[in-house]
């Protein structure tokens, strides 16, 4: 068995420990185990993946032939944008990592989960489109959403359960990565959201509620809520990443006249135009604030194009545009 693939191996078992060890309610330390098992994982992976595209020397310190580089070194290798939000994820959870045994604590499973879950489904991708392995083939689909604490973060408490160099650093942590995941997508984070719907069937009710519109403790109704930074956050280029990374995952290939193409913003439009998505509330988001309207999209509208393309991958361009000439 060749080098490389011994570390894909070895880096597969790691990424299954680290899902396992965070899954398991009866491990208490699950950060830290997700922490050390995830960047192994990736660590592996990415010098498989030096060895085959920049030689066996690339792994290992020049000055020093005989030890290995660190993961860190193997990131600004292979990921050479230190904007790059998949980069600052995986920076943030080696930073986790080196710093796990002095200062972690229960409470940081809260703060780091949306970081954690975007590392998951970022190794998927990378795995698959370095070494073509399919990670869904070994841990099936469903296993790979981390369980989470329904609780959140209260600075109250933190203070009085924790020494103070221990509190204000969970706090500050808290804060920091709160202000960096508005600011990057779902690469580097991907925030869990609650949603509660109103039901009279008390067979399927996760929970009972009163509906009082004077009580503190009661409830009220509200019709909805939305905040399309978050239900509605796909540009008309994510969208086209998105759908091609699916369509290609499915091997689909769709085909506009008779050649293989890859799906495109006219392409896109194409579909806008004759399904009508603009004007689809589910599907996109029209922001007024200048003369010129701008959209963004839902992840809805991401899953149904690709449905409709696998239904005629050869021909769909064509029909669309055929129909639309005829409306």
């Amino acid at each position: 068995m060749k080098i490389t693939e011994k570390l894909i191996e070895k880096s597969k078992e790691a990424f299954m420990m680290a899902i396992e060890v965070y899954n398991k309610p009866s491990i208490k330390y699950r950060v830290e185990g997700f922490g050390f098992f995830i960047c192994n994982a990736w660590e592996l992976m990415l010098k498989a993946h030096m060895i085959n595209t920049m030689g066996n020397s690339s792994i290992y310190y020049k000055d020093n032939p005989s030890r290995t580089i660190t993961l860190e070194n193997c990131v600004k290798k292979v990921f050479t944008n230190d904007k790059d939000p998949l980069r600052k994820n995986l920076e943030k959870i080696i930073e986790l990592r080196n710093t796990g045994t002095h200062f972690i604590t229960e409470e940081y499973e809260m703060v780091y989960i949306p970081l954690f879950q975007a590392s998951v489904f970022n190794f998927i991708e990378k795995m698959q489109a370095f070494h073509d392995v399919d990670m869904t083939e070994i841990i099936p689909q469903n296993f790979l959403t981390l369980t989470v604490s329904y609780s959140s973060l209260n600075t109250d408490e933190i203070r009085a359960k924790y020494p103070p160099e221990i509190a204000e650093r969970l706090i500050s942590v808290d804060t920091e990565l709160s202000s960096i995941i508005s600011d990057n997508n779902n690469r580097f984070a991907i925030r869990i959201d609650h949603h509660y719907y109103i039901t009279k069937n008390e067979n399927i009710a996760a929970a009972k509620v009163k509906i009082d519109k004077d009580s503190e403790t009661g409830i009220r109704i509200v019709t909805e809520l939305k905040d399309p930074n978050n239900t509605h956050k796909y540009t008309c280029k994510l969208c086209c990443e998105e759908i091609n990374k699916r369509l290609e995952k499915a091997n689909v290939t769709m085909l506009v006249n008779e050649e293989p193409k890859k799906f495109n913003s006219s392409h896109f439009n194409l579909f806008c135009q004759y399904f009508g998505i603009k004007n689809n509330a589910k599907l996109c988001y029209t922001y007024k604030v200048s003369s010129q309207p701008q959209y963004s999209y839902s992840l809805q509208t991401i899953d149904f194009i690709v449905e409709e393309i696998k239904k005629d991958p050869e021909n769909i361009i064509r029909n669309l545009k055929e129909k639309l000439r005829k409306k």
